[in-house]
């Protein structure tokens, strides 16, 4: 099975040295052992989505698919924060009703 991290090495600081393997080309990373696991899941999904638009639509040049995986991950993070704001918003207006009616009761 493919990994898309080649090594991993621990150095004397707790830092790992790590390989990520992104578009035919290799990163190498000095990061925290913590933020491992989530670089591998991130690389897994750029590879996956990489490799879903080179199938999905006539693409000549690799920097126009990381462009394309670019803005899909940013429009996610941004919908994601609409989301986050919009719900939040909710339980606010929920919450002043709900005082609303608990300051009526009290009264």
């Amino acid at each position: 099975m493919y990994c898309p991290i080649d090594r991993i090495t621990k150095n004397m600081s707790d830092q790992l040295k790590i390989k990520l393997s992104i578009a035919d080309r290799v990163y190498p990373l000095t990061i925290h052992p913590s933020q491992e696991e989530g670089l591998r899941k991130a690389t897994k999904k750029i590879e996956e989505m990489i490799k879903q638009f080179e199938q999905n639509y006539a693409v000549r040049d690799k920097q126009d698919v990381l462009a394309m995986c670019a803005l899909q991950f940013a429009t996610q993070v941004e919908q994601k924060s609409i989301n986050t704001n919009n719900e939040a918003l909710q339980a606010e207006e929920r919450l002043t009703k709900l005082n609303q009616k608990l300051q009526e009761h009290f009264e």
